[in-house]
């Protein structure tokens, strides 16, 4: 059973949604945050990196900037550039990228449902990267940055979008990079009703993308439950911000690999030891995977391969069984000796989204080889989600990117 609730929005003034509207703040460095804010200084990433209000090289990290986010966002708020919604509600938030549409409820998730693991998840998270949202989640008194929850799709809350979305939007904007972003709310009390008991009638939800945010908002919410010991469980804090989606909507984009040197072999040395758990053919063209078990591998000097998995590397284990994980098992650790790959600087990965080209560029520039991967699937997520098991690091790349600063949670 899945606690969603309806919660009253803080969200942009209708004319400044488009400017305020950002990516989430760990797409960008402090430089690159810095040259979005000072191009409009009303984005949301001024909130998200606050040390862009101080100078060049200031710590994201310092105290003064989680107090320079905390009252920006109330300065704004006070302004009127943010505005609350008196009555609570759910709220649909529509993604189009290449002509295909992704709809999402923008709701409050339980904060218990995620400890208890009702709200699966599928990533370890790391205590710095937790700490600084922590500290700008409870510094600001509120949940800027939406988690990316994914649900086995349901024809009841389709009913109820697709009905509503063909009423009046409440924004509707195509952000520089192309997306399209149009947003609902939903306040009849009977839809609200409705979309909260289906939700209770499902046995699980699943993390997407935004575990560091999930994690950090479940230590501010018992940080507060500490420091409020006659708390109910009613109170905002005990509810995290969510954008959820059926899982029949949504696109993960292949995440693929750039190797920085071969480990003393020749190319190949390489293609001899590939032979032995793939089929290595050449390729005339960049080659991007057609199916599971499938493979493209760049060589600066020599191009492009397919490589086909051997029946015998292959597994019905969740984890095992993943591409990213057959690739790393058969070749990059035995191969190329690179067994952790959270830590060795010799690998890199490379979001779908930048192309085969992106590749070939990195092999040729700073790196020697590339291997792009077939994406991994929803249905491959929910598996290792629900044998409580984990992926490895860079499995999925979720696109489109939900923006922050269009629904905002009061936790105060």
């Amino acid at each position: 059973m899945a606690v969603i609730i309806p919660f009253k929005a803080i969200r942009p003034r209708a004319d400044l949604t488009e400017r305020i509207a950002a990516l989430p703040y760990d797409v960008y460095n402090s430089k690159e945050a810095r040259a979005v804010v000072e191009k409009e200084p009303l984005s949301f990433l001024k909130i998200d990196r606050a040390e862009t209000a101080f100078e060049e090289g200031t710590s994201p990290y310092e105290d003064k900037v989680y107090t320079k986010a905390h009252d920006m966002l109330w300065d704004m708020f006070d302004k009127g550039e943010f505005v609350q919604d008196e009555k609570a509600g759910y709220y649909i938030y529509e993604l189009t990228m290449d002509g295909r549409s992704q709809t999402g409820i923008v709701a409050c998730a339980s904060v218990d449902d995620y400890i208890n693991d009702v709200i699966k998840k599928h990533e370890n998270t790391r205590a710095d990267k937790e700490e600084d949202r922590i500290r700008h989640v409870d510094t600001c008194g509120a949940q800027t940055g939406p988690i990316f929850i994914a649900y086995r799709k349901n024809d009841v809350i389709k009913e109820i979008t697709d009905r509503v979305k063909k009423s009046a939007s409440a924004f509707d904007f195509t952000s520089d990079d192309g997306i399209g972003h149009r947003g609902w709310i939903i306040d009849d009390a009977g839809d609200i009703e409705t979309i909260r008991d289906a939700f209770e009638k499902m046995d699980a939800l699943y993390i997407a993308d935004g575990h560091h945010r999930t994690a950090s908002a479940a230590k501010v919410s018992l940080k507060r439950r500490q420091e409020n010991p006659g708390y109910t469980g009613e109170e905002e804090f005990n509810y995290f911000l969510s954008v959820l989606f059926p899982d029949d909507e949504l696109r993960i984009l292949d995440y693929n690999r750039v190797i920085k040197d071969l480990n003393g072999l020749t190319e190949e040395e390489l293609l001899s030891e590939l032979e032995a758990s793939f089929d290595v053919q050449k390729a005339d063209a960049a080659v991007s995977p057609a199916q599971k078990g499938e493979f493209g591998l760049y060589l600066k000097n020599s191009g492009w391969y397919v490589l086909k998995a051997h029946d015998d590397i292959k597994s019905d284990d969740p984890v095992k069984g993943l591409d990213v994980s057959i690739i790393h098992d058969a070749f990059i650790a035995p191969v190329l000796g690179i067994e952790d790959p959270k830590t060795d600087k010799r690998i890199d990965f490379v979001g779908g989204i930048r192309g085969l080209k992106e590749l070939e560029r990195r092999a040729n520039d700073d790196c020697v080889m590339a291997i792009s991967m077939y994406p991994t699937g929803i249905d491959e997520l929910f598996a290792v989600a629900d044998a409580k098991l984990l992926m490895p690091p860079k499995s999925t790349w979720f696109e489109p990117k939900l923006r922050s600063g269009l629904f905002i949670h009061d936790i105060r």
